[in-house]
């Protein structure tokens, strides 16, 4: 028996949407031939395939080759408006329609790209895809989608998507602060070696099951794992295999997929952050060694000093070091900043110690000029610059102006973190003299 000729027009077709479910999932349009002509995801089935048919889209110059050729149209329902995402990448790949065509063909079209080869492996977003030691997905029909299905997706596995090298036999990384994405749960934080490789890597895996395809079999598989686990009363990993669950079985009901693209998170890479403040300060060779010192008090009283080391752009904490400063009757930070570098550099002389390649102290002009009185003639190779806080300028001691880097340079970045990080241990020894003295220790 042959099979039923089709129409002429596309008539049929768009009767057939009348029957379409208004749920997600992915359509595949046809010409008369029965030929896969375009792949579309749709949050609503029958709402989006519907309006395909509205005189708009025929006038549409996005869409009017496409609408006349459509004879016949299918579906494939999916269990959430990410499922439909993935699913359409996959088809278009699979399937080459002919106005998918430039979408497949075109570098300017999104992947999601997962760096296999690496300890803790990063997932990101790109137009420009890497041609080996990555796992590709893609291309994506919608960047905004895309960007909206990682971010959800992170924080269900929450994988890291920066792009430090992390090493996880050098244990410095130990104290590295951990971006804002760790704070908000959606990264356990590799760059603090918060997670082992092994364990990251299984949440990568099963990343990698969900954009295949295989949600539920992992879900089958999840489950028994957490039985496994709470049998064996680890009830942390029970707990978490439980919450990754939930959430992957209510990814249907998490809104639509752009609503979760969030601002990008700019975290410190040490590596581009030396090789920047190599460029910015014209430097010979990029640092190595940076300290930095901040000065603590309130009002004046209980003045403390904070000395912070950094090896290769990563905290250094036994090269840290604290001191009382007692020759101030009130508030006076120039003061404090000369007498804590005065005493710092004092103890590198009396032991012979190695200089630092910058020296990175809080506050303007000011507390530069101060350090520098300090140092006199001991400066030697090193570069001691500022970094003032309201507007986060670079004072030098060879320029009139101070330097102003863009809030996204990463040179900037590693700076505010060496300040802040001073900050921070100043405050903390501070606090600890201001207690013992209100106790009378």
């Amino acid at each position: 028996m042959s099979e039923t000729p089709l129409p002429a027009d596309n008539s049929q077709a768009a009767e057939k949407v009348r029957s379409f479910p208004r749920k997600p999932g992915v359509y595949l349009m046809k010409d008369g031939a029965g030929r896969v002509i375009y792949v579309g995801k749709a949050k609503s089935l029958r709402a989006r395939v519907g309006s395909y048919f509205l005189k708009a889209a025929a006038e549409d110059p996005r869409t009017a080759r496409l609408v006349p050729e459509i004879r016949d149209i299918d579906y494939i329902e999916a269990e959430s408006e990410i499922d439909a995402l993935l699913l359409e990448a996959r088809l278009i790949k699979d399937i080459l329609p002919k106005y998918n065509r430039d979408l497949r063909d075109a570098k300017t079209f999104p992947y999601l790209e997962i760096f296999t080869h690496e300890d803790f492996p990063r997932v990101r977003f790109t137009r420009e895809p890497h041609r080996q030691g990555t796992k590709l997905y893609g291309p994506f029909a919608s960047p905004r989608g895309l960007r909206g299905a990682i971010q959800l997706l992170q924080k269900i596995f929450k994988f890291r998507t920066c792009e430090l090298d992390i090493d996880e036999t050098d244990r410095r990384w130990r104290w590295f602060r951990p971006c804002l994405l760790h704070s908000i749960e959606q990264c356990t934080a590799p760059c603090n070696l918060r997670i082992s490789k092994e364990e990251y890597r299984r949440a990568i895996r099963r990343l990698q099951r969900i954009l295949d395809g295989g949600k539920k079999t992992l879900l089958a598989e999840m489950r028994g794992d957490m039985a496994t686990a709470a049998r064996e009363l680890r009830f942390e990993e029970a707990a978490r295999l439980r919450d990754e669950i939930e959430m992957l079985e209510s990814l249907d009901q998490r809104g639509k997929l752009e609503t979760h693209v969030q601002p990008e998170v700019f975290p410190i890479d040490p590596k581009r952050g030396l090789a920047g403040l190599r460029k910015v300060l014209r430097l010979e060779r990029r640092p190595r060694v940076i300290e930095g010192i901040d000065i603590a008090h309130i009002a004046g009283t209980d003045t403390v000093a904070s000395v912070v080391r950094f090896i290769d752009g990563l905290p250094f904490r036994p090269g840290y070091r604290r001191m009382r400063i007692r020759g101030l009757s009130g508030p006076d930070d120039t003061a404090g900043i000369h007498e804590a570098v005065t005493r710092r550099f004092r103890h590198i002389r009396d032991e012979d110690e190695t200089p630092p390649d910058i020296l990175l102290i809080d506050g303007g002009r000011g507390q530069l000029n101060a350090a520098l009185a300090a140092l006199g003639d001991t400066l030697q190779r090193m570069t001691v610059i500022s970094l003032a806080k309201r507007e986060e300028l670079v004072f030098t001691p060879d320029a009139d102006e101070p330097l102003r880097l863009s809030r996204h340079s990463f040179a900037l970045r590693l700076l505010q973190y060496i300040r802040d990080e001073a900050h921070r241990f100043a405050q903390h020894y501070h606090h600890l003299l201001r207690k013992k003295s209100q106790l009378g220790e």
